[in-house]
């Protein structure tokens, strides 16, 4: 039986992808008609469990008639979702890809700042929406003004109820989160700059990321420690050993959603009680595929399950 599953979006977007004949200043870009889709970290979590047949509540905060926006576009989808009053308007975020060189630009905007009080009723809808024995995946950045213990903070409050908590941040919060042993967090993701910046040295090789993942483990930070590496793939480090996964190469359209997706996949396996390695696996794949898809789409069923076959998988 599949566990249940929980994303936590603090400051979600409605997302906006278009393309332009070329992308320079002064002058007015001519664009194509833009795609427009529910956007932030959990949210595209969700959406990617959804795309691959799986279910997933979205917890998230929404503020304006932006945030009835997103969550119009969330009910066209078919994504359940549990919304609490946010500060503000929610944000918009867009993407243009420059035709000429097909470069990609994004423009992500910060989002209201949010008071104690935010924050108060932002742990109590979780605290609500949190059933026993639940997956909860906090992903995306945080909003201006909620502190950088927040994982730390989640973490203590999915404690007592049997609850595993999967995490993709950066930055402050990724700092923090990585100062103290957490026995709830079951996984925690990061890119390579990020792990670099954590690390405070560079990782050119895979094993060199397994590695340092692999000390995140020792300190009990989290059970197991993803590091994406882009192009070639991901390593993955727990208490058994380390695994790197790669896809094939592939033809990039657009990197919009490519974290998210991954983090989709890897909890929808891990719902589904696959091996660690095989969760490992799908993400990298799912990840490929959302940047072969265009503006803010993520990653197709059909496409991963094509992709499937030729992802390698390496014990390092």
């Amino acid at each position: 039986m599949q566990t249940n599953i929980l994303t936590i979006t603090l400051n979600p977007a409605v997302d906006f992808a278009t393309t332009a004949p070329r992308v320079y200043p002064e002058h007015k870009l001519r664009c194509s008609d833009p795609s427009i889709d529910p956007g932030g970290g959990g949210i595209n979590v969700a959406r990617a469990i959804q795309m691959l047949g799986g279910h997933a509540t979205a917890l998230i905060a929404i503020g304006g008639a932006t945030g009835a926006q997103l969550l119009q576009l969330l009910a066209l989808e078919g994504v359940p979702t549990v919304a609490f009053q946010g500060p503000g308007e929610t944000r918009l975020s867009f993407s243009v890809i420059d035709q000429s060189n097909n470069e990609q630009y994004r423009f992500v905007m910060p989002g209201d700042p949010w008071q104690e009080h935010d924050v108060a009723r932002g742990l109590n809808s979780i605290d609500q929406a949190t059933a026993d024995d639940v997956l909860v995946v906090l992903s995306g950045s945080q909003p201006p003004g909620v502190a950088k213990e927040f994982p730390s903070i989640l973490a203590a409050h999915v404690k007592g109820r049997g609850a595993q908590l999967i995490v993709d941040t950066s930055g402050p919060a990724l700092f923090q989160l990585a100062r103290e042993p957490h026995e709830t967090v079951f996984a925690l993701r990061m890119d390579g700059p990020e792990a670099e910046e954590l690390a405070g040295r560079e990782l050119p090789t895979r094993e060199d990321s397994a590695a340092f993942a692999r000390s995140l483990v020792t300190n009990q930070v989290a059970r197991n420690v993803i590091v994406a590496r882009g192009a070639d793939g991901s390593v993955l480090s727990n208490a058994d050993g380390s695994w790197h996964a790669v896809g094939p190469k592939i033809e990039v359209v657009s990197k919009v959603g490519a974290g998210d997706s991954f983090v989709g996949a890897f909890a929808l396996a891990h719902a589904r009680g696959e091996p660690i390695e095989q969760c490992l696996r799908l993400g990298v794949v799912a990840a490929a595929a959302a940047c072969m898809s265009d503006g803010t789409r993520l990653c197709e069923k059909a496409t991963v399950e094509r992709l499937l076959p030729d992802c390698v998988l390496t014990r390092l």
